[in-house]
């Protein structure tokens, strides 16, 4: 049965197994936003590796998580949950904010690892 594909149906079937693989082996993380604040406020993830944040906004008004060093923006609305992508980053510090209550919605990601391995 295999035999008979043709060259374009085992590109396209490779094409989904490297996407499926991928897509399992991003590491996921989480962050509330409650009563205006980010938690937990630091962030560790791996250096040089694309990673999944999924923020949960458990206020009753919405929010933008914004990061001028993460190149992100991103509106959360009340009660709602938003998935950025981030990276891969090199190892170093980036700090966000919620760009509604800026004084209060504020945190940072810690990448942690060896900034020069791809």
């Amino acid at each position: 049965m295999f035999k008979k594909l043709s060259p374009q149906v085992w590109t396209i079937l490779l094409t989904v197994f490297l996407t499926f693989q991928t897509f399992a082996e991003t590491q996921v993380f989480y962050l509330t936003l409650e009563n205006h604040v980010f938690t937990p406020s630091s962030l560790e993830i791996p250096a040089n590796k694309k990673v999944k944040v999924i923020i949960h906004n458990k206020d009753k008004v919405p929010e933008e998580f914004d990061s001028f060093e993460l190149n992100r923006e991103k509106v959360i609305f009340p009660g709602k949950k938003a998935v950025i992508y981030v990276g891969p980053l090199p190892a170093g510090e980036y700090k966000y904010f919620g760009e509604y209550h800026p004084n209060s919605a504020r945190g940072r990601i810690i990448v942690k690892g060896d900034a020069n391995v791809n």
